[in-house]
């Protein structure tokens, strides 16, 4: 058996016997992963008042780290399918480290943002990490079933390392001081650093030719324009012209783009690979999905947060309780990473696409209904991030099996540039839905109308039906084949 690239597959015995070893060693970085999204949730405020800036401010670092996170995925993906994945896991994990270090010693909010925006870069090792383990199993007959298996347990943990995060940094923020505080991630990423150095084999890179620089200045301008607009969407308000001026001149140098890319022997981003039947129905999923995994976390937290007996409707719930629905939400997403396989095998890969995104569409549905109580509450997260969990382990690897050997890393990696493009459009969407006299994200100022979250809430459940339309036309075979054989 022989791959695309002309080199000989790896002996089944000795993929098989160095894939948990190699997954374990992967798990680690996702461990500092789930700690990077968790640990400073719940610190926020105690970070603003450290920085001595307003709780409105905090918006900010979202911004920044969204157009750091999809700039650098398309190029960082690509890089590793040329010269290696684990080299460019290395690299970003060494930029996040960096950038965990300089919120340690940052002076002031300015400084702060810069290294909040450079932990960005840990965007890209979930794809990579799927890249390589898709690299690690070719040859063994079964590379599409333990990629998935293998994505199930690297997003179980994760999840569950958010919720440890969370609940490290909420029982020390008053014992400890924020200078120690901020420094414990700091160091576990560190440490993940020196994992994957010694933990993780050194396989050269599959694809060839050389770096498009033409494309990744073309994809820079048209996405840094979109995300710069939407950002200045969320703080100039939809009033304003310049806003939508530049993500209109965003979208419009995707034309150029796309017409470069398609022409080039070795493009940026694969234009042609991405209108493939295997890959579009996978990055659209993606593009979708990111409306709510990413675009509704602050509403419902604001949500929670609003007290009905001045507004009307809300959970009138304190900081303590939005931290308990944070941490159902992101059990039931574990859940649903672990259990990918069951389902898998129950519905087979393309039909737990679909479910998943099902589940996500009736989840937030059940908000129009269901949103009176907390149980209530309770039961729509429950239901969404069991979706939301199978969807985050399956996207890569759905999208790596049904690309060639030297297109895995960029077949992953995009599956989360087009979701966090995804949640940044979303995040100015429900926040001009969400617009009143009051701050989306200081909810204290003011409340928005219940029309504008229902609003959100039925943007999320539909984005999740349309998802699961477009996962029904992928073929069968794309979610399944071994790929390079």
């Amino acid at each position: 058996m022989v791959q695309a690239t002309g080199r000989a597959a790896p002996p089944v015995g000795s993929a098989a016997r160095g894939l948990v070893a190699i997954v374990g060693f992967l798990v680690a970085v996702e461990v500092a992963s789930g700690v990077l999204q968790g640990y400073y949730t719940p610190i926020f405020s105690d970070i603003a008042d450290h920085l001595s800036i307003a709780d409105g401010d905090v918006n900010w670092f979202e911004a920044a780290q969204l157009i750091v996170s999809a700039l650098l995925v398309p190029p960082l993906a690509r890089l590793g399918d040329l010269v290696g994945h684990k080299r460019v896991l290395v690299l970003s994990t060494a930029v996040t480290a960096a950038g965990s270090w300089v919120l340690v010693v940052a002076p002031g909010f300015e400084t702060f943002l810069v290294g909040w925006a450079l932990q960005g870069a840990y965007v890209v090792w979930l794809p990579l990490e799927i890249a390589i383990v898709h690299r690690r199993t070719a040859g063994t007959g079964q590379q599409a079933l333990l990629t998935r298996r293998s994505a199930a347990v690297l997003v179980g943990a994760l999840e569950l390392s958010v919720i440890v995060g969370a609940l490290t940094s909420g029982a020390l923020v008053e014992a400890t001081s924020m200078t120690f505080l901020l420094a414990l991630p700091a160091i576990v990423v560190t440490a993940v650093l020196v994992v994957i150095w010694f933990g993780v084999e050194d396989v050269p890179g599959e694809a060839t030719g050389g770096y498009d620089w033409g494309g990744l200045v073309l994809v820079t301008t048209a996405v840094g324009l979109v995300m710069g607009g939407l950002v200045c969407i969320r703080v100039l308000g939809p009033g304003s012209v310049a806003p939508w001026l530049l993500v209109v001149l965003g979208l419009l140098a995707l034309v150029p783009f796309a017409r470069y890319e398609a022409r080039h022997p070795e493009p940026m981003v694969d234009v042609r690979l991405l209108a493939t039947p295997g890959q579009w129905p996978v990055q659209v999923t993606a593009f979708l999905f990111g409306i709510s995994v990413l675009g509704a976390q602050i509403p419902l937290s604001t949500f929670a947060r609003t007290d009905p007996d001045a507004a009307g409707y809300g959970l009138g719930a304190d900081a303590a309780f939005v931290s308990t629905l944070i941490g159902v939400y992101v059990v039931f997403l574990a859940v649903g990473a672990f259990t990918l396989p069951l389902t898998s095998r129950l519905f087979g890969p393309r039909g737990a696409l679909v479910v998943a995104a099902l589940l996500v569409a009736v989840g937030y549905g059940l908000w129009l209904l269901l949103h009176d109580s907390t149980g209530q509450a309770l039961l729509n997260m429950a239901v969404a991030g069991l979706g939301s969990g199978a969807l985050v382990a399956a996207l890569p690897a759905t999208a790596a099996a049904a690309a060639p050997p030297d297109r895995t890393g960029f077949a992953t990696g995009m599956t989360n540039a087009t979701k966090t493009i995804g949640g940044a459009i979303a995040s100015s969407v429900f926040a001009i839905c969400l617009a009143s006299t009051g701050s989306i994200g200081d909810p204290t100022e003011g409340h928005a109308p219940l029309s504008g979250y229902l609003t959100v809430w039925a943007i999320c459940s539909v984005a999740a039906l349309v998802a699961a339309l477009a996962l029904l036309v992928m073929p069968r075979e794309a979610t399944s084949r071994p790929v390079g054989v």
